[in-house]
């Protein structure tokens, strides 16, 4: 019978050769029951409470449903969760592929187990959890670090007499307390987070992440305390237990909630002092200011504040960073790279009613050119034939091969039936009729490749277009008709002109690539409801496919990016 082994142990502190301990245990109790070990799954320095982010259990259940053993043996039931609920799931899982679930602490585990161990570990985890919290607010307590390292400050390192690790104690990075006070003052002074974090970054000065620096990293969340400039360790006050941290059960990942302010822990820790408290509260004071001003009537949603979308936010990069295009002002559109980092030289800006023109004129004319579309549908035409051809003659190999199985049964049965030796000719009949049952469903899943495109899309393309730019001036059809243009875009690429002439009415500052997602253009050629799969169209432009779609992979394997360029050429298309 064929089983598996899964170990796993939980955390850094522990060795690794815990896992080879395991494993070695469970394949002495393996012979000792004349199983046959397959493989081994495992998990390495990854927590017991959740099975979501363990790969190792992930990979066993999913070849527990292709059949691939029928034991799964463990040292113990909190080898594999400590959770009541994915405990007792994995447990329903495996029950219903007909597969055991045998560990060397209670055996066979049954229901009772479940019930029982799961309560157990699922009682441990909360103990262990209480207990590290009441360590921690030992040494919040002591005015020790509770965790985590700040920024502006280095952990010191030191042994008591028995040789123990003393762990929370702090000291002021000179270094980095000196950008710490320089970050301040320039706020207080009217500067603001983008301006300061572009200065920064030119400076090549790291920031507390060790890569650029941002806005977010200066201002972050006040309420939350979060950010340079909200951090109250840098006036000697540590405040612990400001947030609290609820694993999601759908994603095993932990979300962070605010604690009401008074379960707040507030310790004074003068020695770290950084920023000097008229410097701290003349910060605080301009935070406020910009608060109120942008404080609004408790009575209005908040959906009036919110930056409005544009109709294509998300898809504008800018080529010299690969960054994103945002909005700068009310009608400019800008790298947000330059603007809020400084890392980027590309400061061209464009506006956006002139950019959404230019993409939707391109859209109509350039997209889905008729003529050379018609081209590329006998092209692929041809390949999809080519396709068909290899499909068939493969499909006749393998119906020539059953046929031929069942002529062989009839012999092996008649050789049985004379007294030829049963235990070898039922093995070999065995072997056989598996490798019919093999191949009776790969005739029950094959299919002829279908071909999904025909010229006369392109008319098609251009009449549905009109409709939905048409739905964009109708508030009620607006959304659905801006989703649908969308998705005729995979991304839009915005570069400095070196060609530009101010002189030449023609001439505009800014180029345009235009990346098309055929999955979107066809579905607006065919009229469909959903996105056709094109995952089977190869080129990555329209004007190379008679020169090498035919030598490409399988179709199923790939995924097509049309570029709109001048009449569908590989050059940047120039909008």
């Amino acid at each position: 019978m064929k089983a598996i082994i899964y170990a796993r142990y939980s955390s850094n502190h522990q060795k690794e050769s815990s896992i080879n301990d395991q494993i070695r245990l469970c394949q002495e109790r393996a012979v000792k029951e004349g199983w046959q070990v397959a493989r081994s799954y495992k998990d390495q320095a990854i927590s017991g409470a959740s099975l979501l982010l363990r790969p190792g259990i992930q990979q066993l259940l999913q070849d527990a449903m292709l059949g691939s053993f029928k034991i799964v043996i463990a040292e113990a039931l909190d080898r594999l969760s400590r959770d009541q609920a994915d405990i007792a799931n994995l447990y329903k899982q495996l029950q219903f592929l007909d597969i055991k679930l045998f560990t060397l602490a209670e055996g066979e585990v049954n229901e009772l187990h479940v019930g029982l161990k799961g309560t157990m570990n699922a009682l441990f985890l909360k103990d262990l959890a209480d207990k590290t919290r009441r360590g921690l607010r030992g040494r919040i307590e002591a005015g020790k670090s509770g965790g985590g390292k700040s920024y502006g400050y280095d952990v010191v390192k030191k042994f008591a007499e028995d040789g123990t690790a003393i762990k929370g104690d702090r000291t002021i990075n000179i270094d980095e307390a000196t950008i710490i006070r320089r970050i301040f003052k320039e706020y207080a002074s009217s500067k603001s987070p983008r301006a300061i974090a572009v200065q920064l970054n030119k400076e090549g000065i790291p920031s507390p992440s060790g890569k650029d620096w941002g806005p977010s990293s200066i201002n972050g969340n006040r309420e939350r305390g979060t950010g340079i400039l909200n951090n109250e360790l840098y006036i000697g006050k540590l405040v612990w237990n400001r947030l609290r941290y609820i694993k999601n059960p759908n994603t095993g990942l932990r979300n962070s909630r605010l604690n009401p302010e008074e379960e707040w822990i507030t310790k004074d820790v003068s020695h770290l002092t950084v920023v000097s408290d008229q410097l701290w509260n003349a910060v605080k004071d301009r935070q406020n200011s910009i608060h109120s001003i942008r404080a609004y009537d408790s009575n209005v949603t908040m959906v009036r504040y919110r930056r409005p979308v544009y109709l294509f936010s998300g898809l504008t990069k800018c080529s010299c960073c690969g960054g994103g295009y945002c909005k700068i002002s009310k009608f400019l559109l800008g790298c947000a790279t330059a603007r809020n980092k400084g890392t980027c030289n590309n400061r061209q800006n464009i506006r956006q009613d002139e950019l959404e023109q230019r993409i939707i004129k391109a859209i109509k004319d350039n997209l889905m050119d008729p003529t050379l579309f018609a081209e590329f549908c006998v092209e692929f035409t041809k390949y999809m034939n080519k396709k068909r051809i290899n499909h068939n003659v493969g499909l006749e190999r393998q119906q020539k091969e059953y046929k031929n199985i069942d002529v062989k049964l009839a012999k092996l049965l008649s050789v049985l039936t004379n007294g030829g030796s049963a235990k070898v000719i039922v093995t070999e009949m065995q072997k056989l009729e598996a490798r019919q049952e093999e191949l009776q469903q790969i005739f029950d899943s094959g299919k002829s490749p279908v071909t999904l495109i025909h010229p006369n899309m392109a008319i098609t393309y251009r009449a549905n277009l009109d409709k939905l730019f048409t739905s964009l001036s109708i508030p009620e059809q607006k959304d659905e008709a801006t989703m649908a243009i969308r998705s005729l875009v995979d991304k839009i690429i915005l570069s400095p002109n070196p060609d530009y002439n101010k002189d030449d009415a023609q001439s505009h500052p800014m180029s345009i690539t235009l990346v098309g997602d055929l999955a979107g253009i066809l579905t607006i050629a065919t009229n469909a409801k959903k996105p056709l799969n094109t995952s089977g169209l190869l080129m990555s432009d329209v004007a190379r496919v008679a020169q090498s779609s035919l030598d490409r992979e399988d179709l199923a394997q790939q995924q097509v990016k049309l570029v709109a360029g001048v009449g569908f050429e590989p050059t940047t298309f120039r909008l």
